[in-house]
């Protein structure tokens, strides 16, 4: 059996049109976000799909638990498994790594003459080599949601989040003052499974990349 693990949420919604055009239709509640199941099968009786949070997508496929997902390049950037392969940008989940602060106080912190800074953010390891490609060292409050809370409430000064309209940091009074990284979804591979099993995963690499041909580019 070959495991695909896909993210809730948004993601999850843009999958659809790229597994439907690389053969796969998964069982139809795979996408309701209520259905209690985690596991579904699909039309090809070796392979299932796995229904969990984005971050954990790339947990499950470097651990062998998958063999292949659905990733966000932000996730990839933030744990950088050696044991993921990821051989094709999806062209779906478009979004950004950014630094954002209060409008208020835009503007107002100079990095280079500060040594240390708080931050909010649930990208640790992304933020601190940000700032210490700046000669900042980042203190990182970890934060898995609600990050636009934290400077208002005086926990850190600024936050480091995924954006992908702005709405949510302007409805909370926050600019965003640095993009990090823009960033999309990756179909994953796992290293091992792909050595293993040549034939069968790059059967599903080349359905993916072939899908990819069918569909319109992202504006």
């Amino acid at each position: 059996m070959i495991v695909l693990a896909l993210p809730k949420g948004r993601i999850l919604d843009e999958c659809g049109p790229l597994l439907s055009a690389a053969g796969i239709i998964p069982a139809p509640d795979y996408a309701d976000e209520s259905s209690r199941r985690l596991r579904f099968p699909t039309n090809h009786q070796d392979l299932d799909v796995i229904r969990t949070r984005s971050f954990d997508v790339a947990t499950f496929v470097a651990f062998g638990a998958a063999q292949l997902g659905i990733c966000g390049g932000d996730v990839l950037m933030e744990f950088d498994y050696p044991e993921i392969y990821a051989p094709l940008d999806l062209n779906i989940g478009h979004c950004r790594i950014s630094v954002a602060e209060p409008k208020d106080e835009a503007g107002a912190t100079n990095l280079a003459e500060i040594s240390k800074i708080r931050v909010a953010s649930k990208y640790p390891n992304v933020t601190r080599k940000h700032f210490a490609a700046r000669g900042v060292q980042a203190e990182i409050v970890a934060l898995n949601g609600s990050m636009e809370l934290a400077p208002g409430l005086g926990l850190s000064r600024l936050i480091v989040d995924l954006v992908q309209t702005g709405s949510t940091l302007k409805a909370n009074g926050l600019v965003e003052t640095d993009i990090i990284a823009k960033v999309s979804s990756r179909l994953i591979v796992n290293r091992a499974a792909l050595k293993t099993r040549p034939d069968e995963i790059g059967a599903w690499i080349e359905a993916f990349r072939a899908a990819l041909q069918t569909l319109p580019a992202a504006a």
